[in-house]
């Protein structure tokens, strides 16, 4: 039989393991070794969803979270601007690389989220990276400039900032369409004949440029 975990014991015991779980999840640098036991946060996640904590562990997971991402934005915010894009490529990949394990560790929270929020818990915590929404406006911007001057930004930073703010909120294709439409398929409608000329162009303008960047045929 399980031993009654009173709101006292959550606050005191069962969250401050988690909530220090959460911290070295979001933290951590792509490769890093986490020294945390995921079978007992897991076990904690379960005990408390059966205790009937679920909505305060929700609150204190949203809160944890939103608090984390603010920070982040404040950073950002005060990177100078040849840096900005890099950094908001390690931070947007540092939270997509917590959230893959953040989201399994609390799947028992699934259901309070699906019958209660109408959400899964992912679709929940990926909703909270508009809190760096600024961030994100910031960043399309610099990535539309950096378009007319070719290997400013690498191609495979320009795909992982473009590919991860589709996954997190498909509706910011929006504030730039041509430039998700690079990365992602299907964003445009379908070209038409007419149009086909505008496109041998744009390709040609390409072709010229990598030339003068060193490319050859």
């Amino acid at each position: 039989v399980m031993n009654v975990i009173t709101i006292e014991d959550y606050k005191s015991t069962y969250w401050p393991k988690l909530d220090s779980a959460i911290d070295q999840l979001l933290t951590q640098s792509p490769g890093d070794y986490i020294p945390i036991s995921y079978e007992q946060i897991y076990s904690c996640v379960y005990k408390c969803v059966c205790q009937q904590h679920s909505e305060q562990m929700y609150s204190d997971l949203i809160k944890k979270i939103t608090n984390h991402l603010e920070r982040v934005s404040k950073e950002l915010q005060a990177s100078p601007p040849d840096l900005y894009i890099e950094r908001f490529n390690v931070a947007l990949g540092q939270y997509m690389g917590a959230l893959q394990s953040i989201v399994p560790l609390f799947i028992y929270m699934h259901n309070y989220c699906i019958f209660l929020l109408k959400e899964s818990l992912c679709k929940n915590l990926y909703f909270l990276v508009g809190q760096v929404a600024d961030c994100v406006n910031f960043v399309s911007a610099l990535l539309l400039e950096a378009q007319s001057t070719p290997f400013q930004i690498t191609p495979s930073t320009m795909a992982n900032i473009v590919k991860g703010l589709y996954t997190l909120r498909p509706e910011w294709v929006q504030m730039a369409p041509a430039l998700f439409s690079k990365f992602i398929p299907n964003i445009l409608p379908p070209a038409v004949e007419s149009e086909l000329q505008e496109y041998a162009a744009q390709d040609q303008k390409l072709q010229r440029e990598l030339i003068q960047n060193g490319f050859t045929r």
